[in-house]
């Protein structure tokens, strides 16, 4: 299968796991269980599947994240409310934010059926070797209910990229922050200043990770990829579509053809419906990783 349409797949899917970070009911849930309002949820519920970690595992395995933002939450999650508690009530949250913006004739459609099936079975040789996040979440129960198989495959799909495109930026020398401020620079994902304040990254840290880019000719002075920032970018792309070619290519062809003809509306309900907040990302193409 060809490195651009297992790059598409893996964008085009990524929207359906990332419902979670914006939903309203993840806060409600995750303070239901104990949780503090704000950030703790994302760190806890993300990382609660490999158990009560300490900040500087979650560090590694989320890689672009500030570590001081991190031990703000870590571990003092784990004081409040057990991981396997975090990890029901995030499925709780998936489930009442999918149905509230799907609606109820989707969520129980027999294509939504299909697309939860076709997602689940290009999981199935993933495996955990050096994928350290996506094997927590692998370790978790599948869910029952389509909306949630289709959601928990996402997730699954999402962390495994996600492992192997850190592996793909560690071979490119890239830091976290470095990552983050190369990616911004594509015009993808995050727009520049609410990647600095989602990740906790300082104006000065931010400044210092653009200057290291310059110093090896990926940034110009205005903070935009040059010709060799932008090549270096889509290398580091297409390694990690190289690394995240087994489930893809265990689905096939037609069965991935079948996949994003089910995923593209489905997504495209959950934007209108307001699943992802304006202000927020450079364009509606929901990056995966930095």
């Amino acid at each position: 299968m060809e490195l651009s349409e297992i790059n598409r797949l893996a964008r085009l899917l990524h929207p359906v796991h990332l419902v979670i970070y914006f939903a309203p009911e993840a806060e409600q849930q995750l303070t239901a269980a104990g949780l503090r309002p704000g950030r703790m949820g994302y760190f806890a519920s993300r990382s609660a599947p490999m158990g009560a970690v300490g900040p500087s595992v979650v560090t590694a395995t989320f890689y672009n994240f500030s570590p001081d933002l991190i031990a703000r939450h870590i571990p003092r999650a784990w004081t409040l409310a057990s991981p396997d508690d975090i990890s029901a009530a995030r499925l709780a949250a998936a489930d009442a934010a999918l149905r509230r913006l799907l609606g109820d004739e989707v969520i129980g459609s027999p294509e939504l059926a299909d697309a939860a099936e076709l997602a689940r079975v290009a999981t199935e040789v993933c495996t955990a070797q050096g994928r350290a996040l996506f094997a927590g979440h692998a370790d978790l129960a599948w869910p029952l209910e389509p909306h949630l198989v289709l959601w928990h495959a996402a997730t699954l799909l999402r962390e495994y990229r996600g492992d192997g495109h850190i592996a793909a930026l560690q071979h490119a020398d890239l830091s976290g922050l470095q990552a983050l401020i190369a990616h911004t620079a594509t015009g993808q994902g995050f727009l520049p200043e609410v990647a600095k304040s989602f990740r906790g990254w300082s104006d000065e840290q931010w400044a210092a990770g653009q200057e290291y880019l310059r110093d090896r000719g990926l940034l110009d002075e205005a903070g935009a990829l040059t010709p060799t920032g932008a090549a270096f970018r889509a290398e580091i792309e297409e390694h990690t579509d190289r690394l995240d070619r087994a489930p893809w290519t265990h689905l096939g062809a037609d069965r991935c053809a079948r996949l994003a003809g089910l995923i593209g509306p489905l997504v495209d309900r959950l934007r209108a419906a307001g699943a992802f907040p304006p202000g927020v990302f450079a364009n509606s193409r929901l990056a995966s990783r930095s």
